[in-house]
């Protein structure tokens, strides 16, 4: 009986192990360091529903054309503690600063209207600029981070 409790922790150990190294061999394989990230809102209803746990590639100045129009991508912007997921509903270009830069308006499906102008050190701009993009999303896995959730609700950390 002894031996039990060993061969239990092995396991656990394990699984702990195999979690991250999957992680990590995600990150490596999608140039990411958040390939998984749990929807928290409901702006992009009925495509990501809060608690859906979406799969993102990461997004560079090197594959930034591989986004086009109806694509979902993450964008950080200024003043927001999470990053936000939209779809991408044009794509033009801005003069900030003298450069020229690829832009995209974005919007979440269950929004009435376009995200705000995005602001810069040049001033506000209609669109979110190239460089404020991360990640593009490729598939999503339902309701699997809602546990995450509840449990973040529960403690009062928001989401």
């Amino acid at each position: 009986m002894e031996d039990g409790w060993k061969k239990e922790l092995a396991w656990v150990l394990i699984v702990i192990v195999a979690v991250f190294a999957f992680e990590y061999g995600l990150k490596f394989a999608l140039h990411t360091d958040s390939p998984l990230v749990i929807v928290v809102s409901g702006s992009m209803e009925p495509v990501f529903y809060r608690g859906d746990v979406v799969l993102l590639e990461g997004i560079n100045m090197n594959n930034i054309n591989s986004i086009h129009v109806n694509d979902v991508v993450v964008y950080k912007r200024p003043g927001y503690e999470y990053p936000i997921i939209h779809r991408v509903r044009e794509i033009s270009e801005v003069n900030l600063g003298g450069k020229t830069e690829k832009c995209f308006l974005t919007w979440g499906d269950n929004n009435p209207v376009p995200d705000p102008p995005y602001p810069t050190k040049y001033g506000e701009i209609p669109c979110v600029p190239a460089y404020a993009v991360e990640d593009k999303a490729l598939f999503v896995f339902p309701k699997i981070g809602l546990i995450s959730l509840w449990i973040r609700d529960a403690l009062g950390l928001g989401g």
